[in-house]
């Protein structure tokens, strides 16, 4: 992608404003005086904070809607077949998909912090954002969550610092232009793309050959060093590696875990204590995640005070162990966990928050991850004291490898799954959301955490789960 296409343009139309990923990017170019308008099919508050920006949205998508524009810029998530995107190729003018307008736009900071791997990059790309907002530096970002301290998914700033979420599915982060690259880690996912493991680890090495600046590492996982190894220039930049080991450059020591929820440690920098840290977001993962976020953060200039105050102040991002609230007793919480590996970090963490029982509400995304990963998603599922689990939500998968959510609760000792006919369809979803949440509200008890996990639309189980319970307390039920 030429990343000066964006020369001389004025007018840029965006299909599927209202989407947490193009929401970042329209206060971005708004902020440099390009002129936007936009379009969604759904209300909602993103799209109220894109008008209170000046920014023009149409309800519906129709053919209309893109003229005057001399660029459109759509998501993944538009259909071919969509009059905007249609009319778009039609009319001559060029056409984006939004991580190309992302990679461009990564092109205009010095330092860009792009932060990949397999796990935990939401979370850690906000914690570097909270830091550095700690620390009044005025970034720029993009975050696959919304995140409370900048009341959203992004923020436009005036800096040269930017911190972009990068993902790694269908190659997407190699479209970026990263001044300083984080890789988390580096495990098998998105095979139905990249087939093998090895591939994975291949596309990672490209992503780091990427960074003009610096790698930042986690020098505990063995994929993300071979991943560095393949980039062949590592050489040329700045390695910091973070993790356990007292011969890195950012580790954690004097761990103390508190109530299964918050956790202190002192945050060491090349054999020296740089701050003493408590975190306030529950499990262990969330240790490595601040080691690395601190290290980027502190890496662009933040202080140790900013690191301390901007790791304590996180509560974390929307949908990452994100409590709806308690009714008759019942903690309810939300996950976006959907892998195997975040699925054991997340429910081990949740087994010593002191609960009487713990209740996974798990939907397994997409046929291919739930058919290749079974017996993984089977072995993070047997942690809690119960586990539900919705149909599958193939999302943009058909069910060529005839795999069901009857096939995992076969695998699984306390396993609830219920019965369906099949057949993938919008009534048969809500169907099966309302069976679940009243299997949960007619078991659960005093004391229980109710927590739904998953990439997709589970969370409006546990927003179901919690009006019932809260109806059922008003009423007096129970």
């Amino acid at each position: 992608m030429d990343k000066n296409i964006l020369n001389g343009k004025k007018h840029i139309h965006f299909i599927g404003i209202g989407g947490s990923g193009m929401y970042p990017l329209a206060q971005i170019l708004h902020s440099q005086g390009y002129y936007l308008t936009g379009s969604d099919n759904n209300e909602t508050e993103t799209l109220e904070a894109v008008r209170k920006m000046g920014i023009p949205v149409f309800m519906g998508q129709r053919a209309e809607n893109i003229e005057g524009a001399d660029m459109i810029v759509h998501t993944a998530a538009i259909m071919a077949d969509n009059p905007e995107l249609i009319a778009a190729k039609a009319s001559g003018v060029p056409v984006l998909e939004r991580s190309e307008l992302l990679g461009i736009v990564t092109s205009w900071y010095d330092n860009a912090i792009c932060v990949s791997g397999t796990h935990g990059k939401t979370t850690t790309t906000s914690m570097i954002t909270q830091i550095l907002c700690t620390e009044k530096i005025d970034i720029s970002a993009v975050i696959g969550g919304k995140l409370p301290c900048i009341n959203g998914s992004g923020i436009a700033g005036k800096s040269d610092i930017m911190v972009c979420e990068s993902c790694e599915f269908v190659d997407t982060f190699l479209k970026l232009y990263p001044d300083i690259a984080v890789i988390l880690n580096v495990d098998a996912d998105h095979l139905d793309y990249f087939g093998t493991l090895d591939n994975i680890i291949t596309s990672f090495g490209k992503f780091a050959a990427k960074a003009s600046k610096a790698l930042i590492i986690n020098g505990d996982d063995k994929n993300t060093l071979e991943a560095v190894k393949r980039a062949g220039n590592a050489d040329e930049k700045d390695i910091v590696v973070f993790g356990y080991q007292e011969s890195f450059d950012y580790y954690p020591v004097n761990i103390e875990k508190i109530n299964g929820i918050q956790t202190k440690f002192t945050l060491m920098h090349k054999g020296e204590a740089l701050a003493d840290i408590t975190l306030n977001v529950p499990g262990e993962h969330n240790i490595i995640n601040a080691v690395a976020a601190a290290a980027a953060a502190h890496y662009v200039g933040a202080s140790a005070e900013s690191i301390q105050k901007g790791l304590y102040d996180f509560r974390g991002a929307k949908r990452r162990f994100e409590i709806i609230g308690k009714e008759k007793g019942i903690t309810i919480a939300d996950d976006y966990a959907h892998h195997p590996a975040e699925l054991t970090v997340t429910l081990e963490a949740a087994m010593q928050m002191g609960y009487n029982k713990v209740w996974a509400v798990f939907q397994p995304f997409t046929y291919s991850r739930t058919s290749i990963l079974l017996d993984d998603f089977a072995k993070a599922l047997s942690i809690p004291d119960m586990a539900v689990l919705t149909d599958i939500m193939g999302s943009r998968e058909k069910n060529t490898y005839d795999i069901y959510s009857s096939d995992l609760a076969e695998k699984i000792e306390n396993c609830i799954c219920f019965e369906q006919n099949k057949i993938e369809s919008p009534e048969r979803k809500q169907q099966n959301f309302e069976q679940v949440r009243d299997y949960i509200c007619e078991n659960a008890s005093d004391g229980d955490l109710v927590i739904t996990l998953g990439c997709g639309d589970v969370y409006k189980v546990a927003k179901m789960i919690y009006k019932k319970l809260k109806q059922e307390q008003n009423n007096g039920i129970g």
